[in-house]
């Protein structure tokens, strides 16, 4: 009866979900390496203590759990001993201790070439989640009056609308909190945040500093109005998601304001 073979499972290469798994990786790695340090070769020889072992075992098991059994850096690495060299009978005790000395910087160089290997997987991972869109508008925490309306219109590539729908949301949520219907785009904000009598302040207008801050405040709602606002009910500029996206955490500052101004009188 003919033997059957095992199959060989294909080789796997370890997919991350997030920079802190990665992380994680990085730092039981780098614990190895320390061991590896602290390793007395020597002694451990001469007294047959099992360090050596244990820090081998130790290594196995890490690369193991970090880039999974089917990976390419578990199947090169999963038979690393501490030992560089070729083996020979009848080696006295300073050829021993040389081949494992020489084993542990030879494994101490493996190990940080794993670790260099993972840092570059952040690096990657990291570039790919900073222009995700989906990761800017779930992490940035921006105002729900601008993300309401924007997100899904970015999400389906279409940003610059979103950047007008964005400021169109502003302009209404600034009527909503002064209770000034009869008046839209910059007038609306002049009257709204004016240095001498608004009817939404910033701060307290209690000296220069707090007015200064009321009238630059007030030029930036204008500008949002008459830059963004207004461009966009004639034609979407053109540009990178990311000057998009810029426009889009300017809106959600402005909105943050409104949301936190006092009012200062009844319209």
């Amino acid at each position: 009866m003919a033997i059957k073979r095992s199959e060989i499972p294909p080789v796997e290469i370890k997919q991350f979900q997030s920079v802190d798994e990665i992380d994680r990786g990085i730092a039981r790695l780098e614990r190895r390496v320390t061991e590896l340090e602290e390793l007395n070769i020597i002694d451990t020889y001469r007294k047959n203590s099992g360090a050596k072992e244990v820090v081998t075992s130790n290594i196995h098991e890490t690369i193991l759990e970090v880039f999974g059994p089917n990976s390419p850096e578990y199947q090169e690495h999963k038979h690393l001993r501490l030992w560089a060299g070729q083996a020979s009978f009848n080696m006295n005790e300073a050829e021993c201790i040389k081949h494992e000395q020489g084993g542990r910087i030879q494994t101490i160089g493996i190990i940080r070439g794993l670790i260099a290997r993972l840092k570059e997987k952040r690096e990657e991972f990291e570039a790919d989640e900073g222009l995700s869109p989906t990761s800017y508008f779930d992490q940035m925490k921006l105002h729900h009056r601008i993300v309401d309306v924007s997100r899904e219109l970015f999400m389906n590539s279409h940003p610059w609308e979103a950047v007008f729908a964005g400021s169109k949301a502003l302009i209404n949520y600034v009527k909503e909190r002064s209770g000034i219907h009869n008046l839209d785009g910059a007038d609306l904000m002049r009257q709204v945040f004016s240095r001498k009598n608004p009817i939404l302040a910033l701060n307290d207008l209690s000296d220069q500093t707090d007015l200064d801050e009321q009238e630059g405040m007030m030029h930036l709602f204008e500008g949002a109005a008459l830059g963004i606002r207004n461009p966009g009910a004639h034609s979407f500029p053109k540009g990178p998601e990311q000057r998009a996206i810029e426009y889009i955490s300017l809106l959600s500052l402005l909105a943050y304001r409104v949301q936190e101004a006092k009012p200062r009188k009844s319209p």
